[in-house]
């Protein structure tokens, strides 16, 4: 079985040619979706792993693929030929619609190229069950983590389950802070500066917040997410031998199954001597030189603003110049100039750090 950085590769290749043309969905099934759900570890061809055009019940109006654990439906995949509209909310309705009345959470809508999950079983609007959208022809999107998620083992091992608990939560959080700095700041924050701030006159405490512009960060890149955090200092511990033996283990079972890159952190690498901050990041992005700059503790610094990884540092700045932050791989957005002076991207890195501790 081919590893998913090589599917996708070659599906790219494939989109470039087929781009514009009316490739229909079956095709776009053959050539771009099938592939890469044998790289995600599904058995395309075995009843019992993958049911094409499933029905629940006779009268059902068929789902292209049903993924199933232990003979039953966890995810449902909606096919759509290369190119179509994924914005039609028909297609979204439809397929959750179906996946509620039939108990599965889970639900993809793709043409091939575009990677759209949703968690049909959250009592949230249509809108808000989206939970990530990627396209595998974006160089900068973390296309591989977030793939990886629909993969045999990820659904297995819940990772879907874990990351839409944290999103769910991160996303009324950040709701609610920026309430607190709205036009008409909350009187509890108002109050809760007054109680610090006492000689300030209160009216003077609710003009100040107005005038904040206050930004809160949560994790979207599912390495952020299972990764060490990295803000403020790192303290190293001491590990007791079963404590490291467990570690080593999971650290193997990563790096047999290809994910061994996940819980890589920057601070990991500057620890093993691999990256010496502060160390300029750059990136040449639609016609605009970015800079970053990675800090002693791992964490990165773009324009004002420091961020506990350098996915979320290039969420950012690509949001500077597009208008709208975008999920994006900063291992592979990032570069940097390397001890012969030529200019690498930070994976580089990552990757001599996985070497070595194999």
């Amino acid at each position: 079985m081919s590893s998913l950085p090589e599917v996708l590769k070659t599906v790219r290749t494939r989109i470039a040619r087929y781009k514009g043309k009316d490739v229909g969905e079956q095709n776009t099934k053959t050539s771009l979706i099938d592939p890469v759900l044998r790289a995600l570890g599904w058995d395309v061809g075995d009843l019992e792993e993958v049911r094409q055009e499933y029905k629940r019940r006779p009268r059902d109006k068929p789902v292209d693929y049903a993924l199933l654990l232990l003979r039953t439906p966890r995810l449902f995949v909606e096919a759509k030929a290369l190119g179509q509209n994924l914005d039609d909310r028909r297609w979204a309705h439809q397929i959750m619609g179906y996946a509620t009345v039939a108990g599965v959470e889970w639900v993809v809508i793709t043409d091939g190229d575009e990677y759209r999950i949703y968690n049909a079983l959250a009592h949230v609007p249509v809108e808000e069950k989206l939970f990530r959208s990627i396209a595998v022809t974006d160089d900068d999107a973390p296309v591989e983590e977030t793939l990886s998620l629909l993969s045999k083992e990820g659904l297995n091992g819940n990772d879907l389950e874990h990351l839409w608990e944290a999103h769910f939560v991160d996303r009324q959080m950040k709701g609610v802070l920026e309430d607190f700095f709205s036009d008409d700041p909350d009187p509890s924050l108002v109050r809760l500066v007054k109680k610090k701030l006492k000689d300030l006159p209160t009216k003077d405490i609710r003009a100040s917040l107005r005038r904040v512009h206050a930004t809160f960060d949560f994790p979207v890149d599912p390495t952020t997410f299972f990764g060490k955090p990295t803000r403020g200092a790192r303290k190293t511990k001491k590990r007791g031998p079963a404590r490291s033996e467990a570690a080593r283990k999971a650290w193997e079972t990563r790096r047999k199954s290809g994910k061994a890159h996940i819980g890589v952190s920057l601070a990991d690498i500057i620890e093993a001597g691999l990256l010496k901050p502060p160390l300029k990041l750059t990136r040449r992005y639609k016609g605009h030189d970015l800079e970053a700059e990675v800090l002693p503790d791992g964490t990165v610094r773009f324009g004002n603003e420091t961020y506990r990884s350098c996915s979320l540092a290039a969420d950012f700045a690509r949001g500077s110049i597009t208008g709208r932050r975008m999920n994006t791989n900063g291992w592979v957005f990032w570069q940097y100039r390397d001890e012969d002076g030529n200019l690498v991207e930070l994976n580089t890195a990552r990757q001599e750090f996985l070497k070595r501790k194999s």
